[in-house]
């Protein structure tokens, strides 16, 4: 990933967060992924008063590039709100295993502090992905 698909795809991230839907926890996040060919998907947070229905950002960016036909991801930006970085659930770093390698990086950076993104990988996130798979 270059210097301009970071920023690109970190400020598609931030731009999601401002969408987020955090009536309960007013946590808002934004997330975007960047797919093989090139293209970036975003997604916020959608939370439901049954809280279990609730969908995180990079879920709901994964199912936007799973929509329009992508299915290999090259690297993620995670965005919100808050003091601390938002680094992904479980149930997020498992999505994203689905479609992205161990060494795909993640963003993780709070609003107005893109630069200061702290990257890591999926596999740092989530060591032994359960995958039945090659990805």
């Amino acid at each position: 990933m270059n210097s301009a698909q970071r920023t690109r795809l970190l400020d598609a991230a931030e731009r999601a967060l401002r969408n987020a839907h955090a009536p309960y926890s007013h946590y808002r996040v934004g997330a975007a992924v960047l797919t093989d060919g090139g293209k970036i998907f975003s997604g916020c947070n959608v939370e439901n008063a049954s809280y279990g229905l609730t969908n995180c950002a990079e879920r709901v960016a994964v199912g936007a590039a799973v929509a329009a036909g992508a299915k290999h991801v090259k690297a993620v930006a995670v965005v919100a709100d808050g003091p601390a970085a938002p680094h992904p659930c479980g149930a997020c770093r498992q999505v994203l295993a689905e479609f992205a390698k161990d060494d795909t990086p993640v963003l993780v950076a709070i609003r107005g502090h893109l630069r200061n993104a702290e990257v890591l990988t999926l596999g740092a996130l989530l060591p032994h992905a359960f995958r039945l798979h090659k990805s």
